[in-house]
C-alpha cells in the first residue's frame, strides 16, 4: 500500500475510477484514505500562498491533518471502526464538496482545479447511504444503543472516533427515507441530546423535532408526537408543518377521549409498532445471536472431545514431512480449523492480484438466474486461477494435497473482501439441478475450506 503515496495524483485516481460502491470493500476504502491524505497536503500549498485570505479553510485543514494521519498509519484498523468508515464516506461526499464551494471563488488555479478533476472518483450518496445503512445494521447486530456508538465506546475497536449532532440527524435522515421510523427515532433522539447537552452543530432543534415527532407518530405513541410537536412550536411559533400537526394531533386525542365512533374517513393513528422493521429472513435471530458470541454453548463433556493436533492431511507425501496444525472447532457437524496453511508473503501476493480486480459481489436471482448484487451481500470480489501466478497454483495444489479432492473441477479461488459491517446473510450454496449434486458438493467442501484459510489468515498467524 505504501507505493500509492508516491503516484502522481491523476494516476491514482484513474486506478480508482473503475471503483464504484467504495463502502462495500474495506481494500478499496482504504485507498480513500490516501486519497484524502493527498488532497489535504494540496489544500496546505494552497494555504501557504494565501492564508491572510483563507482562515475559514485553514480551519478545515486542521480538523483533518491529524485524523488523515492517523488514519494513514492504520488504515485497516482505522475503518475497522464502523464511525470511522462512515464518517469518511460523509467527509469526502459532503465536506469536501462544501469546501469546495466555499473557496470557489477565490482560488488559484492549482487546488481548487485538482480538487474539481478528483471529485468525480470520490464516494457519491450511494456510498455515503450505504455506510450510514451499515452503521445501523452494527447496531442492531450487536445491540449498541445509540450513545454509545455516538461517543465512540465501541467493543473490540482501538481507534476511538465521535458522531457529531448533525452526524446522527443524518443517520436519522437516511432511515427516515426507507420509512424506518425506529431508527429515525433513535437517531434523531441521540442529535437533540447533543444539541440539549449545548453541542454547537450546523443544524437546529427545530429540524430535529420535526423529524423526530413524525417518526414518534408514524409508530402509533401519539403523545410522544404530541409532546415534541409543542416543544418544536415552542422554538418556533410559526413553524407550518408544526403548528397543522398540533392541531390534527389534538383533533384525535380529543377523539379517543371522548371515545367516539370514527368513519372511514376519519383520521386514525397508526398501528405501526415501536421496534426494528420486521426482516423476511427466518435464521435472523440466531444469526445475530451467533454475531455477538451468544449462540449455542458446548458442554464441557462434548468440549474435552476436541483437540489441537498436527495432521498429514490426505497422507500427502509434503504434509507427512511437514504436518499441518489442525484445531476441532465443533462435534456434529465436525468443523475443523487449519493454521498457517498460507504464509504471510502468499498472502500478500494473493491480495496484490485481487485488489485490482475487486468487484461487488453478486447473487443469482433465484427466478432470473441473472446474478445481480443485493443488499444483504456487502462486499467485493474476485476470482484468480491457477494459470496466472505459481503462488495461485501452489495454493490450489497444497488444498488438493490436504483434502484429497480434485482441484481440476474446482472453482478458481475466490477472494472477498467485506466492507463497512460487511455481511453475506445465511444462504445456501448449492445447485438446485439434480445432475450437479456431484460437483456442488466438492464446490462445498472446498468453499468451505477456502473460508476457513482466509479466516485465518489475519487472525491465526
Amino acid at each position: 500500500m505504501k507505493i500509492l503515496k508516491v503516484l502522481p495524483l491523476l494516476v491514482l485516481f484513474s486506478l480508482c475510477q473503475a471503483h464504484k460502491d467504495f463502502y462495500t470493500s474495506i481494500g478499496h476504502m482504504t485507498d480513500l484514505l490516501y486519497t484524502e491524505k493527498d488532497l489535504l497536503m494540496s489544500l496546505k500549498e494552497y494555504i501557504k500562498a494565501e492564508e491572510l485570505k483563507l482562515q475559514q479553510i485553514k480551519k478545515w485543514a486542521e480538523k483533518f491533518d491529524s485524523l488523515s494521519e492517523a488514519a494513514t498509519k492504520d488504515p485497516e484498523g482505522f475503518l475497522g471502526h464502523p464511525v470511522n468508515a462512515f464518517k469518511l464516506m460523509k467527509r469526502l461526499n459532503t465536506e469536501w464538496l462544501e469546501l469546495e464551494n466555499l473557496v470557489l471563488t477565490d482560488m488559484s488555479d492549482g487546488f481548487i482545479s485538482n480538487l474539481t478533476i478528483q471529485r468525480q472518483y470520490f464516494p457519491n450518496d450511494e456510498d455515503q447511504t450505504g455506510a450510514a445503512k451499515a452503521l445501523i445494521r452494527l447496531q442492531d447486530t450487536y445491540n449498541l444503543d445509540t450513545e454509545t456508538i455516538s461517543r465512540g465506546n465501541l467493543p473490540g475497536v482501538n481507534n476511538k472516533a465521535t458522531l457529531t449532532a448533525e452526524d446522527c440527524y443524518e443517520l436519522g435522515k437516511i432511515a427516515y427515507t426507507e420509512a424506518d421510523y425506529y431508527h429515525t427515532e433513535l437517531w434523531m433522539e441521540q442529535a437533540l441530546r447533543q444539541l440539549d447537552a449545548g453541542e454547537t452543530s450546523t443544524i437546529d432543534k427545530v429540524l430535529v423535532l420535526d423529524y423526530l415527532s413524525y417518526a414518534v407518530y408514524q409508530q402509533g405513541d401519539l403523545e410522544k408526537a404530541l409532546a415534541l410537536t409543542r416543544r418544536l412550536l415552542e422554538l418556533d411559533p410559526e413553524h407550518q408543518r408544526g403548528n397543522g400537526n398540533l392541531k390534527y394531533f389534538e383533533y384525535i386525542m380529543t377523539k379517543e377521549d371522548n371515545k367516539s365512533s370514527t368513519t372511514d374517513s376519519d383520521p386514525v393513528v397508526p398501528k405501526t409498532k415501536k421496534g426494528r422493521p420486521k426482516d423476511h429472513l427466518p435464521e435472523r435471530q440466531k444469526y445475530e445471536m451467533l454475531c455477538r458470541g451468544e449462540g449455542l454453548k458446548m458442554t464441557p463433556r462434548r468440549q474435552k472431545k476436541l483437540f489441537c493436533r498436527y495432521d498429514n492431511g490426505n497422507k500427502s507425501p509434503v504434509f507427512i514431512l511437514s504436518p499441518t496444525k489442525l484445531e476441532d472447532e465443533w462435534d456434529k457437524p465436525h468443523i475443523v480449523r487449519y493454521h498457517d496453511i498460507i504464509s504471510d508473503l502468499e498472502i500478500e501476493k494473493v491480495k496484490q492480484l485481487a485488489k485490482p480486480r475487486l468487484r461487488r459481489a453478486t447473487i443469482s436471482n433465484p427466478i432470473t438466474g441473472v446474478l445481480e448484487t443485493a443488499h444483504y451481500r456487502i462486499s467485493k470480489s474476485a476470482w484468480l486461477s491457477s494459470y496466472e501466478d505459481p503462488v495461485i497454483a501452489r495454493i490450489n495444489a497444497r488444498i488438493q494435497e490436504l483434502t484429497g479432492l480434485d482441484m481440476s473441477t474446482a472453482e478458481e479461488l475466490q477472494v472477498a473482501n467485506y466492507g463497512m459491517g460487511g455481511q453475506y446473510e445465511p444462504h445456501f450454496d448449492f445447485a438446485r439441478a439434480s445432475n450437479a449434486l456431484g460437483s456442488c458438493k466438492l464446490h462445498f467442501h472446498l468453499r468451505a475450506l477456502i473460508t476457513a484459510i482466509a479466516c485465518g489468515i489475519h487472525y491465526l498467524s
